[in-house]
């Protein structure tokens, strides 16, 4: 069956294409259940484990900030007392994407899937990304919100999603050598997008039969 990972920028549509690359080709798509799956191995709350993933921009600023390697948004740096550590979730997610390959297979949206798989044949890795600016407008026209309440989410999302993968992967996540499909999604339709990806996942075997 394989799997497909997807990293996607801020505005890059990736909670759009990736359901979608999932549909298309017959595989559950994983989001959500990972969270639950590692509260339940931990023995926490799927709140708390949320609060940790990697998807929650939040919950990555309160994860980075326990790491100390950044302030948190409001000022000064978060007490790490009180937060559950890192790691745990980190190896735990992993475990959780390693049975996901080993299994039935599927499409998974962030977690920083590219460097966990890396060295698994029956993946394929892909990145959507973009200009910040064209990034910006398509979350501004997907959302209704403000310009600039929507600009501060995205510079604190990318923010984020660089520095958990660069702590623990020890890697730049926009970098093209991690994917085998890297797509300017906001230069092309979703379905344009969605298509792409579906014609690669076939070319390397995998989706259901």
């Amino acid at each position: 069956m394989g799997v497909v990972t997807f990293s996607a920028a801020y505005g890059a549509a990736g909670a759009e294409v990736a359901p979608a690359v999932a549909q298309r080709l017959g595989l559950p798509f994983h989001d959500r259940a990972i969270p639950a799956q590692v509260a339940g191995r931990l023995g926490v709350s799927v709140e708390e484990a949320e609060a940790n993933d990697e998807t929650v921009v939040r919950g990555l600023w309160r994860l980075v900030a326990s790491l100390g390697t950044m302030p948190d948004p409001v000022g000064g740096v978060l007490p790490t007392s009180s937060l559950p550590d890192a790691r745990a979730y980190r190896q735990q997610t992993e475990r959780v994407l390693a049975e996901i390959c080993d299994g039935s297979g599927g499409v998974v949206l962030g977690r920083a899937g590219a460097m966990v798989l890396r060295d698994r044949p029956d993946v394929l890795h892909v990145r959507l990304d973009g200009p910040p600016e064209r990034r910006l407008e398509a979350a501004v026209a997907r959302s209704g919100r403000s310009r600039e309440e929507v600009r501060r989410d995205m510079e604190a999302n990318d923010r984020t999603r660089e520095a958990y993968v660069r702590h623990f992967y020890r890697c730049d996540p926009s970098a093209a050598r991690h994917y085998h499909l890297v797509i300017d999604s906001t230069a092309l339709p979703v379905e344009t997008v969605v298509e792409l990806v579906v014609t690669a996942a076939r070319a390397r075997g995998i989706g259901s039969r």
